[in-house]
């Protein structure tokens, strides 16, 4: 990295412990001028930004902390983190469709390299006094998808974010993390063990430095975060005007996928989901694989996964249909088991097994069929 580039990084460092996150004419002025010239031009008092003498008793606060010379990089790797900035390879490029509001810097906790984990991710949110029905869907959901290689991206809150992160991890695959407040400052308290868990195997991510505690508005700027680093977002269950419902707003800006999960028209906890879908804000999500397809998994196949389950077995004959329909779902079925349960003559189980099993619905093992993960 040239001198110019590490002046640069430096500042940028500096400023993501002054600026609030998310600020779009603090934005607009680093990108104008860059962040060196920026942090020279608020010591002299000569942005023009309303909030500059606050930044600047900011930043003398900020360096006083340090009785000889103030270290960022050693502040965070006393905590274990690492901090990382547009100018470093793990920066993912998918923030950079923020625009004016593209963070400034990013604390990280974990080994797991961010840009990489990025590059196949996808967002899950929700309600944080979600229902069981909507904590099952947001589990299942992302183990599902993370056994696939996905990477579960939410806020670490109570309810759907918790379930999202917890069926991740289930299913041996990663997640990240997305804090209100320092990496180091676990929120809420009771999701500390889960949060370190999260860092074992994938990234906490923070736009604030270590020890910064939580505040109310840093939650909706941290909500773009989590949009931007999901390829698509899944809404789970979400009041209609909530934390969820802006994050699938902050997704709809920057052109990405938002899906929203629909559930009992009794529930006030599915109401911001029934409301999106309605007006077109977001694609309904009845199943995994309406997930799947927002992402693009079936572009090897000339029919989607989608449109496989809801047409495929209802255009199969009656036979194989319901051959097809006696099946369990986890374990294989003898012929003699098969013949009870679907009602249907052995002879009749047979041919329709064998054109089951040649269009890729059931496999054959020793102890008789199994249905084909679809």
């Amino acid at each position: 990295m040239s001198g110019a580039a590490t002046g640069e990084r430096s500042a940028l460092i500096t400023l993501a412990h002054v600026l609030e996150p998310g600020d779009e004419r603090w934005g607009e002025l680093v990108a104008s001028w860059g962040a060196q010239q920026v942090l020279d031009r608020i010591q002299r008092g000569q942005t023009g930004h309303a909030h500059e003498e606050g930044v600047r008793a900011r930043l003398a606060h900020v360096r006083s902390r340090a009785e000889d010379r103030w270290d960022p990089e050693q502040d965070a790797a006393r905590v274990g983190a690492r901090i990382i900035t547009s100018h470093d390879r793990e920066w993912p490029s998918q923030l950079s469709a923020l625009g004016r509001t593209t963070p400034l810097a990013l604390w990280l906790l974990g080994a797991a390299d961010l840009r990489l984990l990025a590059l196949r991710s996808v967002a899950i949110v929700g309600a944080r006094a979600c229902t069981a029905y909507g904590e099952e869907v947001s589990r299942t959901w992302a183990a599902d998808l993370a056994g696939e290689a996905w990477t579960i991206v939410s806020g670490a809150a109570f309810g759907i974010d918790a379930a999202a992160h917890r069926g991740a991890l289930a299913a041996g695959g990663t997640t990240i993390a997305v804090l209100a407040g320092g990496v180091d400052v676990p929120y809420p308290r009771a999701h500390a063990p889960l949060i370190d868990a999260i860092a074992d195997s994938g990234v906490v991510v923070s736009e604030s430095p270590p020890g910064e505690q939580v505040r109310r508005h840093r939650f909706l700027s941290r909500n773009r975060l989590i949009a931007a680093l999901g390829r698509a977002t899944v809404v789970v269950e979400a009041a209609v005007r909530s934390g969820a419902a802006a994050t699938a707003g902050d997704a709809r800006s920057l052109s990405r996928p938002v899906l929203a999960v629909p559930g009992p028209v009794t529930s006030p906890a599915s109401f911001g989901c029934h409301r999106m879908i309605q007006e077109g804000e977001a694609l309904l999500a009845s199943h995994v694989d309406d997930v799947r397809q927002a992402l693009d998994l079936t572009a090897a196949s000339s029919s989607s996964a989608v449109q496989e389950r809801r047409t495929g077995r209802d255009a199969l004959p009656a036979r194989e249909r319901e051959v097809l329909d006696a099946m369990p779902a986890r374990r294989s079925m003898s012929l003699d088991a098969l013949v009870v349960a679907s009602g249907r003559s052995p002879g009749d189980v047979l041919a329709a097994a064998g054109v089951l099993v040649a269009e890729g619905w059931l496999v054959l093992e020793a102890d008789g069929w199994r249905l084909v993960r679809r």
